[in-house]
């Protein structure tokens, strides 16, 4: 047991595990809607769009998080005008503001000579976090799945039938703005933990583990955040064992194993436990909040 409680003993594993379980219960309660909205592309664009507005506030001296909240902000804007009026596809689009984006912020960072520590943003050190991050995440994430919770009705129905949704008088134009917000709030509270370039596989991977599983919508929240927890504490040990090895990508590749473990021995959609031949894919009622399977 002396491996599972020596880590404890240091104040900068109680931080990191503290931030993990944060992080691992609040990407995957907000990246569930981008995988059954099939926008998981989009969140990783907002990852890296997130990177212009961190080097301008930091070069502004101004607080990074209002930065970044506005850059990640201003490429959903631009994705969806794009997207409405143009004959550009949502693909094509997600991918010229992701690049586009992504070039600019290292290209400001250069142009600013901002001491910004790019591989700490890119990749992230959650064991360096202090209490002031964790704070700040802690807030977020409780703002934001306030939010979750309060509007959760609105956004099942728009989630699952954006059409049927606007035809009874729902405002899907803020409710697409409040779900980019929280989207790229949730961004900036991984970041410390995984990076702009990992954090997209905290938002995506334990939801889509969870997608395999269950047929609810809240439940897929539910295991996506069991999941996340599980796959940062064990990626922080992993970590903390192999001294040499980054946390961020321990976590990423721990969800992963999650993943694969759950493609092969899902109950239903398992390819070693799923029955056959009787599994056909098919498609589930959309009102009642059911997954497609």
């Amino acid at each position: 047991m002396q491996w599972l409680t020596e880590p404890l003993t240091f104040e900068y594993m109680r931080h990191a595990l503290i931030m993990g379980v944060l992080v691992g219960i609040l990407c995957p309660i907000v990246g569930t809607y981008l995988i059954v909205q099939r926008m998981a592309l989009l969140g990783d664009v907002m990852a890296h769009a997130v990177l212009p507005g961190l080097a301008i506030a930091f070069f502004l001296q101004i607080e990074i998080l209002i930065g970044a909240f506005v850059s990640g902000i201003l490429s959903a804007f631009l994705i969806a005008w794009l997207r409405s009026q143009t004959r550009v596809k949502v693909d094509a689009a997600m991918a010229l503001i992701f690049s586009s984006f992504f070039a600019l912020g290292v290209l400001l960072i250069s142009l600013l000579k901002n001491k910004i520590d790019l591989d700490s943003f890119l990749f992230g050190d959650i064991l360096s976090v202090t209490p002031d991050d964790i704070w700040q995440t802690f807030l977020l994430s409780i703002f934001i799945l306030f939010l979750v919770k309060l509007f959760y009705k609105e956004l099942l129905f728009y989630t699952f039938d954006r059409s049927g949704a606007q035809a009874i008088g729902l405002p899907i134009d803020w409710l697409y703005l409040g779900l980019m917000s929280a989207v790229t709030l949730t961004i900036i509270a991984s970041m410390k933990a995984a990076g702009v370039m990992l954090v997209i596989a905290l938002l995506i991977g334990p939801a889509t583990t969870a997608y395999l599983l269950v047929k609810e919508l809240h439940h897929m929240m539910i295991l996506g955040s069991i999941f996340g927890s599980i796959s940062s504490i064990i990626g922080i040990y992993i970590s903390y064992a192999k001294q040499d090895v980054p946390s961020g990508p321990c976590i990423v590749l721990v969800g992963f194993c999650m993943f694969i473990l759950a493609l092969l021995f899902s109950p239903s959609q398992g390819l070693l436990t799923r029955p056959y031949p009787s599994y056909l894919p098919k498609k589930l009622p959309r009102e009642s909040g059911k997954l497609e399977k």
